[in-house]
């Protein structure tokens, strides 16, 4: 999404999954010329493809996956899990696949030494709402390390004022969107997930950052390492 101000422009790399649906609802209000809002699905994809696009420096701003967080030193935002999320799994009856959309949680399944397929984002919490043959990596992680999991920070290439403002803004905002009945069973409509279920999935996120999340990223990333991935 291109945000265009008078004397300002933000590139913005859109993911479109659900866990990310009080983020739009955010920028549908913070965006609040014609022009901003026609260019707003102009750079969007899946999170691999984000992360090629933020590093080429295509995109200026994106919720970038964490394993890449190193180029996003000390981030306010992000997308992170109490302890169950869901939406990131592994398959454990299955080959072993990543998920081609993902990188975090690609990663994840390593560090955690699981085998099986890796499934991540809607398709995963379909699979969860009518399974219970899988493994939640977030669960996983915390049970484990007894902290959040953070899947991705938003990152800027370039923050400007237009940067400053959005973040300033959504972090006053983040934890407490409510989702408009409209978009919500647009959101259910597109992805095959009852409104309810798109609730308390919700629940189970948090975009903002505190001592434990910032913890449980740097120990993400110094395992990370030690597996060379």
């Amino acid at each position: 999404m291109q945000l265009i101000h008078k004397r300002f422009s933000l590139v913005f790399g859109k993911i479109e999954y659900l866990n990310l649906l009080p983020f739009h609802v955010f920028m549908k209000r913070f965006v609040r010329y014609s022009g901003m809002k026609q260019s707003m699905e102009y750079h969007k994809s899946v999170p691999a493809k984000i992360n090629a696009k933020f590093a080429s420096g295509r995109v200026d701003a994106a919720y970038i996956s964490s394993i890449n967080a190193r180029r996003c030193p000390k981030p306010k935002l992000g997308i992170i899990s109490k302890k169950e999320v869901r939406s990131v799994l592994v398959i454990p009856h299955l080959p072993s696949k990543n998920d081609i959309e993902s990188a975090t949680s690609n990663a994840l399944a390593k560090i955690l030494n699981l085998k099986g397929k890796v499934l991540i984002g809607d398709k995963a919490l379909r699979y969860a709402l009518t399974h219970d043959d899988y493994i939640d990596m977030s669960a996983l992680w915390y049970e484990k390390t007894g902290l959040p999991f953070v899947f991705a920070t938003l990152c800027f290439n370039k923050k400007g004022v237009l940067g400053e403002k959005l973040e300033k803004n959504f972090l006053k905002q983040a934890n407490s969107i409510k989702i408009p009945r409209y978009l919500l069973h647009k959101a259910s409509k597109k992805s095959a997930i009852p409104p309810k279920e798109i609730l308390d999935y919700l629940q189970l996120i948090q975009y903002t950052f505190d001592t434990k999340s910032r913890k449980s990223l740097q120990k993400f990333l110094n395992k990370a390492k030690q597996k060379n991935l």
